[in-house]
């Protein structure tokens, strides 16, 4: 099979941090740690496995972050390389194991990444604390190897498909999963919207660990892809207050609107004016910057997770505030945080998905966003803004990477039509 593989490596870091300051192809081209390479088509781990053809893979913000070294090292460990990327799939089963009964040849699926204690080969009662509550995006064995083996190795330590040197993601032709990361799509989702349910599953997990009061006002920060799904998932989940979305492009603004945004606003003065009608008062210190009391969002959705970001988080919100940090934090400098104390706020990282407490039961995030799907009438589909044959995948990362020339905000990877 076809895969575009990434590796990590210290003269990649260097070629990375010094040409890529020039040249996109440091970080995308032939130069980079980026191949697209024939690889083993790998084989069934086992009678509870399947093996999906897919149709198309998405590009993340933190498939940049990787292939570009500007994340964070923390996460390093609970990698393994080299690996195909791509984490965001939608695919038809190729293959099903004896112990599959639910999924058939030929049906179109969607595939939570996220490598669970039940992926690693443990049985339930050996499961770890975060995959025992059904929350497996923090599974406590992700630096570890597992009990699987996939031909014939022993599974390497992972948090998630695309970043894991046994199981390739989808910026490739065929991609192994556990039956429990394998959901079947409704034949009325168009294969645009199929690839997007799970970064819009990230951004329900979010909501739905937050819950603002349906009439609060709310702040949602950041234009890719996690922040037009976060302003859908209020609206999906009955939010019925302002949502406020603070974009930097008119194109993002547009699409913030059609997601179920009430107003849209631009860094700087014009999100000033909109925390002030919220009832907020502005006070200028003998030094540093302007600070507010008073009025506030109850909640604010970080979906960029820079310095200044959070510093806005904190700064806009309401005393008691929530604060979701859904974007890729990692390193900060000279961050002021007497506002997390001075209001009480609460701070919460999310990733991934899990079950969720929906309507009465317990189901999976994915679940919960397919069946939402159905019932509003927004067209997720359009935050699709580019599509690249996956042997152009040079093109489509230069594309996702300078989205501030390009206007991308999805871009994906086609492995066949």
């Amino acid at each position: 099979m076809k895969g575009v593989a990434f590796d990590v490596s210290i003269p990649g870091f260097v070629m990375a941090k010094t040409a890529g300051k020039l040249m996109d192809s440091a970080f995308f081209g032939p130069l980079s740690g980026l191949r697209m390479q024939d690889l083993p088509e790998p084989d069934l781990p086992g009678p509870d496995w399947v093996k999906v053809e897919v149709i198309q893979s998405g590009v993340c913000g933190s498939d940049i972050g990787c292939l570009t070294y500007s994340a964070s090292p923390a996460m390093e460990p609970f990698g393994s390389f080299p690996a195909v990327l791509g984490h965001e799939i939608v695919g038809r089963v190729k293959l099903a194991g004896e112990g599959v009964e639910e999924l058939a040849c030929g049906q179109r699926v969607t595939i939570d990444p996220m490598i669970s204690c039940e992926t690693r080969g443990y049985e339930r009662s050996d499961f770890c604390p975060s995959c025992s509550s059904g929350l497996h995006c923090t599974c406590e064995r992700a630096g570890e190897k597992g009990l699987t083996t996939v031909n014939g190795k022993i599974l390497a330590p992972g948090v998630t498909i695309g970043y894991h040197r046994d199981l390739p993601g989808g910026w490739g032709e065929t991609v192994l999963a556990h039956k429990s990361q394998v959901f079947a799509v409704d034949d009325k989702v168009s294969d645009d919207t199929a690839v997007l349910i799970e970064p819009f599953s990230i951004a329900m997990h979010a909501v739905l660990g937050t819950v603002p009061h349906p009439e609060a006002p709310v702040l949602v920060l950041g234009s890719g892809t996690i922040a037009l799904a976060t302003i859908w998932a209020l609206r999906a989940t009955g939010h019925e207050g302002l949502i406020l979305s603070q974009v930097k492009r008119e194109h993002e603004k547009q699409m913030a609107q059609k997601m179920g945004a009430t107003e849209v606003v631009f860094p700087g003065q014009d999100a000033t004016k909109a925390l002030l009608k919220t009832g907020a008062m502005e006070y200028k210190p003998i030094i540093g910057e302007e600070v507010f009391s008073g009025g506030g969002f109850a909640a604010v959705y970080d979906c960029v997770g820079n310095t200044q970001s959070l510093a806005q988080s904190m700064k806009f919100s309401s005393p008691r505030g929530k604060v979701a940090v859904i974007g890729c934090v990692g390193k900060t400098r000279n961050m002021d945080l007497t506002m997390l104390w001075a209001r009480e706020l609460k701070v919460q990282g999310f990733v991934g998905y899990g079950l969720e407490e929906w309507e009465g039961e317990r189901c999976h995030t994915f679940e919960v966003v397919q069946s939402l799907l159905g019932r509003t009438r927004n067209t997720i589909e359009e935050i699709v803004t580019h599509k690249f044959p996956l042997e152009d995948y040079y093109k489509a990362l230069k594309t996702s990477g300078n989205h501030r020339e390009s206007g991308a905000i999805k871009v994906l990877l086609q492995a066949r039509g």
